[in-house]
């Protein structure tokens, strides 16, 4: 776990009792700090006894992050605001809505990234209060000082930052430096143990983090891409966009910053970086770059060729030599869900790119494989499937699923064969009934999975356990 003495004595509210706020409840309590914590979810105010007692211990995880009970063990009455003063639950920890009580005083609001600032009323309860809304990523920075010495690398985009962060992790690994991986990805990083000397955070950066992010200079910060995503939080894409460079605006001098420029947004955040005076810190990433990319069989398609640049850059950066960098390389596993290789069956090969959850991120896999049986559909973020264009030519049919069923298909009908399959179970024995050896049956949504799945982790579980049920 990462403590810091700079908090002890200080009060803080945090919101949203997730995985990330009750590691931050955990790290603020064991600093020393005095917390007052919060969720509109019953379940997981009342996780907060036990997972302090415990790490966790008695109590379980009902797969959202909220705790249930087991073994008999219940949670502490939970307090209404309408119920007077909130009642003590620990000598350092109280729950109570910080919308509801004078926050005169407090250090910060520690809000979940899942809370939408933009129009959650604790955005102006703490500005009137003239309180900071931070993150659990702000709380690591201003822990940085009191860790072993460390290099920090925080990696943002709208698409293929999972798959950038794991593999520098990876990279990292090979080449024997200690390394912890965090963020938007793994464990939250407060609840991590401390690096020893020589180690380096490799932090994946949502828009939303960076958002409640106020002091964290990385030693490399890196921007893939923007594309529009996560409207319904910004001011127009124009402050989506602004958010992201704002990892860039929070470095020092002599920082590294690799910042891929295949879009005009990219483009702009690197012109900033370079009249800002770094132009030397600034390594720009091009795209179409022709690679080699046959020794790394979990990293094909034009779209992974820019993450692997990125993530040399990165490491070169960070001072890894040449070899490991190729090893690392050519040994990394890939992701779950990230144009996951599940089977091949019969000569057709099944690949899982649930993860892709808007045309944009669903148009590098169309790009990376031949004769393919595109199973896509869920909760639409688009009305339409313009970004997935260029990979048409590399379909062989479609099969649409979910809300966007019909939509789809009449968006498809004069480009190729549709099917209008409506379930991924259907979708996947029809796909099968009709590939051919060297064919590709890929499921790559571009859309949301909440229509007929938990999350898209869950749709991607389904896509393999219908793929093993093949006879």
């Amino acid at each position: 776990m990462i403590v810091s003495g700079s908090w002890r004595g200080k009060r803080y509210a945090v919101l949203g009792l997730a995985r990330s706020g009750l590691a931050t409840v955990r790290a603020l309590v064991a600093s020393g700090a005095q917390v007052t914590a919060w969720d509109s979810n019953e379940a997981a105010r009342g996780s907060v006894l036990p997972q302090l007692a415990g790490g966790g211990g008695p109590s379980r995880s009902d797969g959202g992050g909220a705790a249930v009970e087991d073994g008999g063990l219940r949670p502490p009455p939970l307090h209404q605001p309408s119920a007077g003063p909130p009642p003590p639950v620990g000598e350092e920890l109280v729950l109570a809505d910080p919308v509801e009580i004078d926050l005169t005083g407090f250090a910060g609001v520690v809000v979940s990234p899942g809370v939408p600032i933009n129009r959650h009323p604790i955005a102006a309860k703490a500005r009137d209060a003239g309180v900071p809304l931070i993150g659990d990523i702000e709380l690591f920075a201003q822990a940085r000082a009191e860790l072993p010495p460390h290099k920090v690398v925080g990696i943002t985009g709208t698409n293929g930052k999972s798959t950038t962060t794991a593999l520098i992790h990876h990279i990292l690994e090979t080449a024997g430096i200690p390394a912890r991986l965090g963020g938007n990805i793994g464990l939250p990083i407060l609840d991590q143990a401390p690096l020893p000397e020589g180690g380096v955070y490799v932090l994946e950066l949502s828009s939303y983090q960076i958002d409640l992010t106020q002091s964290l200079d990385c030693d490399v910060a890196i921007l893939l891409n923007i594309t529009p995503d996560h409207l319904d939080r910004y001011d127009g894409f124009e402050g989506y966009a602004a958010s992201k460079a704002r990892l860039f605006a929070m470095q020092s001098k002599g920082h590294a910053a690799i910042i891929g420029i295949g879009d005009e947004a990219s483009q702009d955040v690197a012109k900033q970086v370079a009249r800002s005076g770094r132009a030397e810190d600034l390594t720009r990433i091009a795209p179409g770059v022709c690679m080699d990319q046959s020794r790394w069989p979990a990293l094909q398609g034009p779209h992974n060729a820019q993450n692997a640049l990125a993530a040399i850059a990165a490491c070169e950066a960070l001072g890894v030599d040449q070899p490991s960098i190729d090893r690392g390389l050519a040994s990394f596993p890939g992701l779950p869900h990230r144009m996951e290789r599940v089977a091949t069956r019969n000569g057709v090969l099944y690949v899982n790119d649930s993860k892709a959850t808007n045309p944009t991120s669903t148009a590098p896999a169309l790009a990376a494989f031949d004769r393919i049986h595109w199973i896509l559909g869920g909760q639409a973020k688009t009305g339409d499937l313009d970004a997935c264009r260029p990979g048409f030519g590399h379909v062989a049919r479609a099969y649409t699923i979910g809300d966007a069923t019909g939509m789809f298909a009449d968006l498809l009908k004069d480009e190729f064969p549709v099917e209008r399959s409506f379930t991924l179970d259907a979708a996947v024995k029809s796909a099968a009934a009709q590939a051919r050896a060297g064919e590709t049956v890929l499921l790559s949504p571009a859309c949301a999975s909440f229509d007929q799945f938990r999350d898209y982790e869950d749709r991607g579980a389904q896509f393999r356990a219908a793929v093993g049920a093949l006879q």
